[in-house]
């Protein structure tokens, strides 16, 4: 008998690509659960003024749940400023997300979302200490990030040789196309984060030439569980 495998979770990023319509939010959170996502995730706190694309109220939050309910998958939000945190830290999410914007720019918010004690993951693109900002425990997951969109192959500096043996648990993936998020399954990696997308060509934002298109996504997705499949077997 095998045994019962420990499986990736596959989380497709919309981020700000439902570019301020949130009602595409039903077809983009229907795709990525199609597309074989374990988890879809969003931005608040970042272009959030008034009038500007990722304004989210709980009246938006709410549909945003009730969306992801419907359709039997995760939801979660990366929070980039005390506004969002604010916001939702009202709702009973099982995840949140520290941005690598965040630990950055504002070490105290990260501390106060790692401070709710839920399973959190943190990007660190932008971390260039040392020592990990947190100590990781069974609720703090670390992901390796290169912080540029797109990232280019000859910007990728790093790249864990061995996931299992170094301090990251997943990749956050920011370049074009899914083969880096495939090369990273491939050492280890048991999370991976891509951005995710109905449209490549729309121009609305710069994330959406970075991201996987429903098909990409659910490719990565069949690749990246027979890798982790044949890694646990040990072939």
């Amino acid at each position: 008998m095998i045994k019962e495998l420990k499986k990736i979770k596959f989380i497709a990023e919309v981020g700000m690509n439902h570019n301020g319509n949130f009602d595409l939010s039903f077809e983009l959170i229907k795709q990525a659960k199609a597309s074989g996502a374990s988890a879809v995730k969003f931005q608040i706190g970042w272009r959030d003024k008034p009038g500007e694309l990722n304004q989210i109220d709980d009246k938006i939050i709410k549909k945003l749940i009730a969306i992801a309910k419907y359709f039997e998958i995760e939801i979660f939000f990366s929070i980039i400023n005390e506004n969002g945190f604010n916001i939702l830290k009202k709702y009973k999410f099982d995840t949140y997300k520290v941005a690598s914007r965040t630990v950055k720019e504002n070490f105290p918010l990260a501390k106060k979302i790692i401070g709710l004690k839920k399973n959190t993951i943190v990007s660190l693109g932008f971390w260039n200490k040392k020592n990990i900002p947190f100590k990781k425990n069974s609720k703090v997951s670390y992901l390796f990030c290169i912080s540029k969109y797109p990232t280019y192959p000859w910007e990728i500096k790093k790249f864990p040789k061995n996931f299992t043996k170094s301090i990251y648990d997943g990749y956050s993936d920011h370049t074009v196309g899914i083969d880096m998020c495939i090369l990273a399954v491939s050492r280890g990696a048991k999370i991976i984060e891509k951005h995710f997308t109905l449209d490549k060509s729309d121009t609305s934002i710069r994330d959406h030439a970075l991201s996987a298109t429903p098909d990409e996504f659910k490719t990565m997705v069949d690749i990246c569980e027979e890798i982790n499949k044949k890694l646990q077997l040990k072939i």
